[in-house]
């Protein structure tokens, strides 16, 4: 099953979903509309809303609530990308430039945050205190994986482990949420809760892993964003520390020097270097890794299509360019 199967598979809830999703960005307030509308509606591949319409599929729910739930979850993924995005002072996401970018830092920050506080107005209104618990854990998880990612950069010590810790908070911790929630409205059986939670964690660990590694192997066009970002921010990504680890005397003494100061002047050189120890690959096989683990936590799951695409997502999640 391709991504274009997947999509059409849930086409009628996400429809559902991105009208949800208009409606309650409205405000009375110009520009929280044009920023909210600008990011929303700027490309991305709603991957955290679609894991939540596909576990409540799968596990048989009936009811509604899980188009509201996607909603929120994509409201929360969105004001991250609004933060992150001053945070790492970047300027262009999904091929176009960012929100910082066009409107400033301080509205951006600000839109992130009534994206955030409308997430949780729509929550408050499903009224479960079960999920309530799990989206405020996430959002609060997030934001510590944001805070370790910030403490570890521009150190070429960081671990391996270390990295881990930061993507398993910062982009997995929603990932798990997501498909959670779905298991939560079905009210799934213990085994099969505990199954599709890891199978997010696993999920987004695999989605991050990939990013990290399309940074220093993609180009500009097809990734949507400037390659060599997390470089230009010395960002110590898997990709990176496992050069370090593994490179010459030379290439280590470059690589630190560019985590230490950031820029991309030594980009071309810093890239020979990952290439040349199998960086990329090793990221990869991790990545691949961590998708085969998700897929394999579904086998508790009856088999349906909507089981057949999470694992197809999970392949998807390692197999895109973008």
């Amino acid at each position: 099953m391709d991504i274009s199967a997947i999509k059409k598979l849930v086409e009628d809830d996400m429809n559902a979903v991105d009208s949800l999703i208009l409606r309650r960005l409205e405000s009375d307030v110009v520009l929280i509309n044009q920023i909210g509308h600008y990011i929303v509606n700027s490309g991305g591949k709603r991957l955290r809303p679609m894991i939540v319409l596909l576990a409540a599929q799968a596990l048989g729910y009936t009811g509604d609530k899980h188009i509201g739930l996607a909603a929120i979850v994509e409201f929360i993924h969105t004001a991250t990308l609004l933060h992150d995005d001053v945070v790492d002072t970047s300027d262009l996401r999904r091929g176009q430039p960012t929100a910082n970018n066009k409107w400033g830092n301080s509205s951006s920050v600000l839109v992130g945050d009534f994206l955030y506080s409308r997430a949780f107005q729509m929550l408050v209104s499903i009224g479960q205190v079960d999920v309530m618990g799990t989206l405020s854990n996430a959002t609060n998880v997030i934001a510590e994986g944001e805070v370790l990612q910030l403490l570890n950069r521009n150190n070429p010590k960081t671990t391996e482990q270390q990295y881990l810790e930061v993507i398993r908070r910062k982009t997995a911790k929603l990932f798990e949420a997501a498909a959670w929630l779905g298991a939560i409205l079905a009210k799934a059986d213990e085994d099969a809760e505990t199954a599709v939670k890891e199978y997010g964690m696993q999920m987004g660990i695999a989605f991050q892993l990939v990013d990290d590694a399309l940074d220093y192997s993609a180009d500009a066009e097809t990734l949507g964003k400037n390659i060599g970002d997390d470089l230009s921010e010395g960002k110590p990504t898997l990709p990176l520390i496992y050069a370090y680890c593994q490179g010459s005397s030379a290439q280590q003494k470059l690589i630190r020097q560019a985590i230490e100061q950031g820029g991309l002047d030594d980009l071309s050189e810093i890239r020979l270097a990952i290439e040349s120890v199998g960086a990329i690959e090793y990221t990869m096989r991790a990545a691949q890794q961590a998708a085969e683990k998700a897929k394999n936590l579904l086998d508790v799951l009856p088999n349906s299509p909507s089981k057949t695409a999470l694992q197809a997502l999970a392949d998807f999640s390692v197999a895109r360019q973008y």
